[in-house]
């Protein structure tokens, strides 16, 4: 499933990766100088100009529209001029040498995923303290020797290219992988034998393989889902083929306005193609083809109910797991030889409590991850529906969706908490036992630190929770350093996760706070929608309303409280300082939607019109005029300090937004406070840095908050 602003197939971990990018980016430690410095390099000057488009009868003036054009030698020497007035402030302030050894310390650790096991073989990524990109290793079994398959380290100088796992064959013979260059949504397909690591000649072109890749049972070729110009499409490829010459298999009637899904069965006898209406799938169809007969059919299961469904399939049974006639999520159980509606049965009904995030098949057991007052809860059922345990965990945290196969004994998930380092579990499925089997040594102690889930009244009432962590023995007397960070939409949760950044926020005097914004999933579809189209500025006065709880509480106050969010959250800090500009003291605001006007004009945005509207339908146009930041900005209104980060290898959210902003904020603003564009010519929405580089950037990012609201690192 495409999720929110960071399409991944993988379910709701999609803008997960945006966050740990922000939380590794911008948690770091340093020193300023006094604020004044910030007059010591003057802000570039931009041109404008008489820019106005008429929208249903409302003029809308927009004269930075030249900085639409990424490519124009007028844009990239603005690029550079601005980049050049930020390293002049953030570049030279005493004691950066030991910013970056405690960075590295932090960073440059061994880091180890989630394995995948096929044929005794397990297949994960590890990256090392002293490598800049993770590697793909297989070992055989658990105390095999380790054996690399993929290195991006030695794939680019610069080393700015990664590596995607696709897709494993269920034999373990082949491996499909992506190549990703500087955080680009877009990959080049290849493929390897496994037991030589020889590539096969076969090289899907570059594109978005959002569908994902899977290959048949026979190894013979691999159907693939693609967002093409014309929209998502599936396709097959017979290896040995030319790709101009990939077969078309479904989505004609489809358009860019949709995503894709697609999967073979772990028997390889079924096709599942799924479509989606909107990143957070308010409208899914499902389809199926019988794989074990060539001309068979496409059958749709279900193309007419707006709700989201997520499939899977065991033998000849479908599962669909679906918010349809339940907000918090049930799951129904088809039979493919009988797939009539009025045949479905309800095998595990909605919860009224807790709201699903994610359901696994594993070891003959359905695992159903419950979201609980934003706390993860496992589940485990029979395949028939019937409660057949749980998984317990010590506190408040996020559990990943569980891993494996239905036929294996051994499942694997991840748990984190603010004050737990992830770690890797391998469960044995029989025995209900589980072992760890690898964890995040973080050079911090996580037991200095209090967690703490408050609840607060939004601007209408509504009660909304926010999580704090700070050192113990916090005093409140209203003057802590505070960094508020939000999201709040495309139905995905921002749960308990732990981050040596956010840590080390804690540990010199701040407190870091996460508030659960509608527009989020964190109470099911009902919440989602209670921030999403013309109820869109029920997230922006959630998020206003934390920070005012915040200072009303006596944590902070207005001149030491600063707010951070990318993608969708760089759109909701935009709205925030542009609403409230009083309330805040400085901005991050990282890979940013800010004129919503256009915004569905640009790279892949139309995807997303299902959640915010589109100016082009006159009743959305109102509402959306109505928040879009860089509409809002008013002319000598004291703005807070604002840095907005983003790059050109940005495929997903176009980085003309936060150019457009940069400049609009330099010339409107009535404060002396710095407005700064952090904007890197290699990096994309997210992922694909060095380490170094990562580094780098948290230090230019963090500095900036602690200059601004007067800390200093102990």
């Amino acid at each position: 499933m495409w999720n929110s602003l960071s399409p991944s197939r993988f379910s709701k971990r999609g803008d997960a990766r945006v966050f740990l990018w922000l939380t590794l980016s911008i948690m770091t430690l340093s020193s300023f100088p006094p604020a004044s410095s910030a007059q010591d390099a003057p802000v570039p000057s931009t041109r404008r100009e008489e820019v106005k488009d008429v929208i249903h009868g409302v003029s809308v003036p927009d004269p930075y529209r030249w900085l639409e054009d990424q490519k124009s030698p007028e844009t990239r020497a603005w690029i550079a001029a601005q980049n050049d007035h930020t390293k002049s402030l953030l570049g030279k302030w005493q004691g950066r040498a030991k910013l970056e050894k405690r960075l590295s310390e932090l960073i440059k650790i061994d880091v180890i995923n989630t394995p995948t096991e096929r044929k005794g073989y397990y297949y994960y990524f590890k990256r090392l303290a002293n490598q800049d990109q993770p590697v793909l290793y297989r070992r055989k079994g658990r105390s095999g020797a380790e054996e690399p398959l993929l290195d991006p380290n030695v794939m680019s100088a610069d080393k700015t290219v990664t590596v995607q796992l696709m897709d494993i064959s269920q034999d373990g013979a082949y491996l499909a992988y992506g190549i990703q260059r500087g955080g680009e949504d877009e990959v080049e397909v290849r493929f390897i034998h496994t037991a030589d690591q020889k590539p096969l000649k076969d090289i899907l072109p570059r594109a978005r393989y959002f569908g994902g890749v899977a290959f048949t049972s026979d190894n013979k070729s691999v159907y693939f889902g693609r967002q093409e110009e014309a929209g998502p499409r599936v396709r097959r490829h017979v290896f040995g083929t030319e790709p101009k010459d990939d077969s078309p298999v479904f989505g004609e009637k489809y358009t860019p306005s949709q995503g894709v899904g697609m999967g073979i069965s772990e028997d390889g006898k079924h096709l599942l193609i799924t479509f989606y209406f909107g990143s957070a799938a308010t409208k899914t169809d499902v389809y199926v083809k019988d794989l074990t007969t060539e001309d068979s059919e496409i059958v749709p299961i279900v193309n007419d109910i707006e709700a989201k469904f997520s499939p899977h399939i065991i033998g000849d049974t479908l599962y669909l797991e679906t918010n349809w006639n339940a907000p918090n999520g049930r799951i129904l159980m088809v039979d493919l030889n009988d797939a009539d509606r009025n045949q479905w049965k309800e095998i595990i009904p909605e919860n009224q409590k807790s709201v699903i995030q994610g359901v696994s098949y594993v070891g003959e057991r359905i695992f159903v991850n419950y979201l609980e007052s934003v706390s993860s809860h496992i589940r485990i059922y029979k395949p028939d529906g019937a409660p057949d345990g749980e998984i317990s965990f010590p506190t408040l945290g996020t559990a990943s969706g569980v891993s494996g196969s239905w036929k294996s004994k051994e499942a694997f998930y991840t748990y984190t908490s603010f004050a737990l380092p992830r770690t890797i579990y391998r469960f044995d499925v029989a025995k209900r036992a589980e072992t760890e089997w690898a964890k995040l040594n973080v050079p911090i102690d996580p037991a200095q630190f209090e967690v703490k889930q408050v609840f607060y009244p939004s601007k209408d009432g509504t009660k909304i929770p926010m999580f704090l962590i700070y050192k113990k023995g916090l005093t409140l007397d209203g003057n802590h350093p505070t960094l508020l960070y939000g999201y709040g939409g495309f139905n995905l949760s921002m749960t308990p996760s732990f981050s040596a950044n956010i840590a080390m926020w804690a540990e010199n005097g701040g407190v870091y706070a996460i508030a659960n914004l509608r527009g989020g999933g964190e109470y099911g579809e009902a919440w989602h929608r209670a921030g999403m189209l013309e109820k869109k500025q029920n997230v922006f006065d959630d998020f206003i309303a934390a920070g005012e709880w915040l200072i009303a509480n006596k944590y902070t106050n207005s001149k030491r409280l600063a707010i951070m969010g990318g993608s969708n959250g760089g759109l909701l800090v935009g709205a925030a300082l542009t609403q409230r500009p009083d309330l805040f003291r400085a901005v991050i605001c990282a890979v940013p939607l800010l004129d919503m006007v256009r915004f569905h004009q640009f790279l892949i945005a139309r995807f997303w019109v299902p959640e915010y509207g589109s100016s082009e339908n006159p009743e959305q146009f109102k509402y959306i005029l109505a928040y879009s930041p860089y509409h809002n900005v008013k002319k000598g209104t004291a703005y807070p300090a604002t840095m907005f980060v983003t790059g050109d290898a940005d495929t997903r959210v176009a980085p003309l937004h936060a150019r457009k902003m940069a400049a609009l904020l330099q010339w409107a603003t009535g404060s002396d406070k710095p407005i700064l564009l952090h904007y890197d010519t290699k990096a994309g929405h997210s992922g694909g840095k060095p380490i170094n580089k990562v580094i780098e950037d948290a230090a230019d990012e963090q500095s900036f908050l602690y200059w601004q609201l007067g800390m200093e690192p102990k």
